[in-house]
């Protein structure tokens, strides 16, 4: 038996447990593993078998939960080609003003930017906190990483949403 210490910020655990804990159960069940969730300091500790590929996904489910996608989303992850990715904002702003401002770049207005991004890659973007998360294959977050990267760096959102409307793209270096 294995375990894995995860932290997520508080207000997610109750989207981690879910009504009448049966998000848990359901990764529970879908993972093999057993959550143990510390609702005070919003520790959790998943327990399963060592080096199995659902114990490593239940880890990656309850990271992206806590980094703001829906459950829905994050059991996205328990297929073998798809992946959270994240990416941390402080990199690319130095103050809370600035940081503010680049998440507001993503989303967009009305959220237009980021279901843009979703619509173009078919990833899942999650802008929570001091990050950006993505759920997808390597290709979806490839693309998706490459667009909210330029949208970071200053790039207008035509020009973004026209690179995403570009056919024939692969893969992608930053």
């Amino acid at each position: 038996m294995q375990s894995e210490f995860v932290r997520i910020p508080h207000e997610r655990i109750a989207v981690l447990i879910g009504k009448d804990g049966k998000t848990k159960v359901i990764i529970e069940k879908k993972t093999s593993t057993k959550l143990d969730i510390d609702s005070s300091s919003g520790e959790v500790e998943i327990k399963g078998k060592m080096a199995d590929e659902k114990f490593i996904k239940a880890g990656s489910i309850v990271k992206a939960v806590g980094r703001g996608f829906s459950p829905e989303h994050a059991l996205r992850l328990l297929e073998s080609d798809i992946f959270l990715h994240t990416i941390d904002l402080d990199e690319y702003a130095k103050s809370e003003r600035q940081m503010q401002s680049k998440r507001g770049r993503i989303i967009g207005k009305h959220g237009k930017a980021r279901e843009e991004i979703e619509d173009d890659t078919g990833a899942v973007v999650s802008v929570y906190g001091r990050t950006v998360g993505i759920i997808g294959s390597e290709e979806e977050i490839d693309r998706a990483r490459r667009s909210v990267d330029m949208l970071l760096r200053g790039a207008s959102h035509e020009k973004v949403f026209d690179y995403l409307k570009k056919p024939g793209r692969k893969r992608f270096e930053l």
